[in-house]
């Protein structure tokens, strides 16, 4: 397995799992909800957050952006006052802030550059790696000019050629996600991003995932098929158990989606750990990652006391 480099830390079998805390849209366009996920992120233990980008007008068409879809009006507030939404959406919720549209909510989720700045800037003070998965190209341009540590690729793009190679032409390690894809489909994709500064995530993108669904299995599947690459698992069940288990199964490296309040307005909240659930993860990781060992067979000092008082013949 060749060796990977985010940030200060080393991503590899034998060094620590490298753990991320997805925030993606869970911030609801509210800077001050984001900053408050990283410190969770941070105070919790995870080596890295990241966050989701896309050019809503290149991402969605102009027919799923006019669609009507309530969106709650703290949210609309917000964005307003940020700056956030288009001329168009801001004289019709002026007349009607009930009057929301898919488009309304694409947008407010967004952060613009200089968002982004301050909170790559916030994660540095807080000495946490900050990252982001770039839905398409112009984003890629965006984040590129804040120097990010690497990129995430959403299992949606997956199958996108173009975005591929544009992540790739900027040299950056990548962080592959393997949900909604075959497994054809997850060979090309290595094929076109090369296998150098790569990892790649098991994963099932449906939000929450089903125990049975799980098949962490594939974790063994991509280790073998691809074994020069560091193999992960990007996770969306309940619960912290089978995240723990994909790290004995070899993960190197776990991502979850993080939030203050699972009952929160969104779509990934009911699949985010909230603080307490975070810890109790990554503590027993690390736990675990004690408890493996280096599968060598020995007697260790503490036991060869109790060898003398236990057994009663030694023939061999």
């Amino acid at each position: 397995m060749k060796e990977v480099k985010i940030g200060s830390s080393i991503i590899s079998e034998k060094t620590p799992v490298f753990i991320i805390g997805e925030i993606g849209i869970n911030h609801n366009g509210n800077l001050s909800i984001a900053k408050l996920l990283i410190d969770l992120a941070a105070v919790a233990g995870c080596n890295a957050v990241k966050f989701q980008k896309r050019t809503v007008t290149v991402v969605y068409t102009s027919e799923e952006l006019a669609k009507p879809r309530e969106v709650p009006k703290e949210i609309v507030d917000n964005a307003m006052k940020r700056g956030a939404l288009p001329s168009e959406s801001i004289e019709r919720l002026k007349r009607d802030i009930t009057d929301t549209t898919n488009g309304d909510l694409k947008y407010s989720l967004e952060f613009s550059g200089n968002e982004y700045k301050e909170l790559f800037d916030y994660c540095a003070s807080k000495k946490i790696e900050c990252f982001v998965s770039c839905w398409d190209e112009d984003s890629v341009g965006d984040i590129e000019a804040l120097n990010p540590p690497c990129y995430k690729i959403a299992s949606a793009s997956l199958t996108d050629s173009s975005l591929l190679k544009r992540l790739r032409s900027t040299g950056r390690p990548l962080i592959l996600s393997t949900g909604l894809s075959t497994m054809e489909q997850v060979r090309e994709a290595a094929k076109i991003l090369g296998t150098d500064n790569l990892i790649i995530l098991h994963c099932v993108s449906t939000y929450p995932t089903n125990d049975e669904d799980l098949n962490l299995r594939m974790i063994q599947t991509l280790q073998t098929e691809f074994p020069e690459v560091p193999i992960g698992y990007s996770g969306h069940e309940r619960g912290t158990t089978m995240s723990t288990c994909a790290v004995a199964l070899g993960a190197v490296m776990i991502e979850r989606h993080i939030t203050l309040d699972r009952t929160m307005w969104g779509s990934d909240q009911s699949a985010s750990l909230e603080p307490g659930g975070l810890k109790l993860m990554i503590g027993n990781i690390r736990r675990l990652e004690k408890a493996m060992g280096d599968g060598v067979k020995k007697v260790l000092e503490a036991e060869k006391p109790i060898i003398q008082k236990l057994r009663r013949k030694t023939d061999f």
